[in-house]
């Protein structure tokens, strides 16, 4: 595979950045899928062993991770980046928050860190992304949300209580 430079590597994360500050506004998160990634990408996120999305194509892409999970119950939430780093072999790693919506009582905010690993190809499209981020405080994070009266109640019953239930499940195993 051809070896992009630095330069185009970062401005395929610029637009990618671009493209979720967008979305986390519009709650739109299929309009970008097209333009920046490639027909064959597999996109990998890991829900800490309790769960396993991996979409292969842009229409999976589109159906599970872009689709079925952002666009329900996440409104208010953004997703903004903390750093890129440009590597070499046409590989990005971008590090970004899950942010909730509103301000804790001291003006902080409500988030959790997540960090994504992306290989480009040759056309300088995504070709792999593999998301990560902390399950456990991930769902402390929703708890506080709830507490302060801003967490979705869609996103309560459709992710964070399986979530939770699959974690303890976890948790719980071989003991």
């Amino acid at each position: 595979m051809a070896v992009l430079s630095a330069e185009l590597l970062r401005a395929t994360a610029d637009k990618l950045i671009a493209a979720h500050q967008e979305a986390s506004r519009t709650n739109d998160w299929l309009f970008f899928v097209d333009e920046l990634y490639a027909q064959d990408c597999i996109y990998t996120c890991e829900y800490a062993g309790v769960m396993e999305v991996i979409a292969n194509g842009i229409d999976e892409i589109k159906a599970t991770h872009y689709g079925r999970d952002m666009q329900v119950g996440w409104e208010g939430w953004s997703f903004p980046y903390e750093g890129v780093y440009v590597g070499g072999d046409n590989n990005l790693v971008t590090h970004w928050w899950n942010r909730g919506p509103g301000a804790r009582p001291d003006g902080s905010y409500y988030q959790t860190p997540g960090v994504s690993f992306i290989t480009l190809n040759a056309d300088a499209r995504i070709c792999r992304q593999f998301d990560m981020f902390d399950l456990a405080h991930q769902m402390r994070l929703c708890d506080d949300l709830e507490q302060a009266g801003l967490l979705s109640p869609q996103l309560k019953a459709q992710w964070v209580i399986p979530m939770k239930e699959k974690l303890a499940a976890q948790l719980t195993q071989n003991h």
